[in-house]
């Protein structure tokens, strides 16, 4: 297990009006706050992430700082959230966890400190571009001649993809299951795959074609976040939090293909 990093805080962050007092694990100032502004020092955030939420986190990390020039967003660890959360509970560094289900969330425990569910996301079938397995509808994942890639059970895409073909009636025999929902859709736009069930923001700006199967609805994933017990920073790790659940946050993944909480 890491030790413990020195808890710290922010004073007077711009845009969120966030208060810290610095001061490290043993007691000893850190540099924080006005000590911070003083000597030029970062705060700094470490966020994990569920792999969908790549691209609308980095831009959200992005306004973040403008607008909170005393914290530091480390690059953002994307993975799928149930790798992520195993990590957290293992003892990884972390101040924030964005998991893709509400489930990968509850099995960190006490480790989230609150919870705030921030966006949905729904399932599409996944195809390279021209089609050239001929998927048409959800059925066609069952076709023993089609390959077709799915993310692991134990992930939440994958969990998501067990609940649709389960609906549809529909048995895949897959030829690989992924870790996070990236590999699914990375396989396919390569042509390693005639088809995959990814999220529909996977889909937004990538050389894939994609449709909306039958039951797509009835299956939602909540996204939900929180700060991490034991944070470094817990005044910046809410903060963090806050943003992303406020109008500037929520604009970003909608456009990004997010549905509302």
């Amino acid at each position: 297990m890491s030790p413990p990093r020195a808890l710290g805080v922010v004073a007077a962050l711009a845009g969120v009006g966030v208060a810290l007092a610095a001061c490290g694990s043993a007691g000893e100032p850190r540099a924080g706050g006005a000590d911070a502004a003083a000597s030029g020092a970062q705060v700094e955030l470490t966020v994990f992430a569920a792999a969908s939420l790549q691209g609308s986190f980095d831009e959200i990390a992005r306004l973040f700082e403008a607008e909170n020039p005393g914290i530091d967003v480390r690059p953002i660890v994307y993975d799928g959230s149930s790798t992520l959360a195993a990590q957290i509970v293992e003892g990884a560094p972390a101040d924030v966890f964005a998991a893709a289900d509400e489930a990968t969330m509850a099995g960190i425990g006490d480790l989230a400190t609150t919870t705030d569910v921030f966006a949905t996301n729904t399932l599409v079938v996944a195809v390279p571009e021209g089609n050239p397995g001929d998927v048409q509808s959800i059925g066609d994942l069952g076709d023993p001649q089609r390959t077709v890639v799915l993310c692991a059970p134990e992930v939440p895409c994958g969990a998501a993809a067990e609940r649709l073909l389960a609906g549809a009636g529909v048995r895949v025999d897959a030829a690989s299951y992924e870790q996070n929902v990236a590999a699914v859709l990375t396989k396919v736009a390569t042509d390693e795959a005639d088809a995959g069930l990814v999220y529909a923001t996977d889909v937004v700006g990538r050389p894939v074609e994609s449709f909306v199967p039958e039951g797509a609805a009835d299956v939602v994933n909540r996204y939900p976040i929180a700060p991490l017990e034991g944070s470094a920073d817990p005044a910046a790790a809410e903060a963090f939090v806050a943003f992303v659940v406020s109008g500037p946050g929520r604009a970003v993944l909608e456009d990004r293909g997010f549905g509302a909480p």
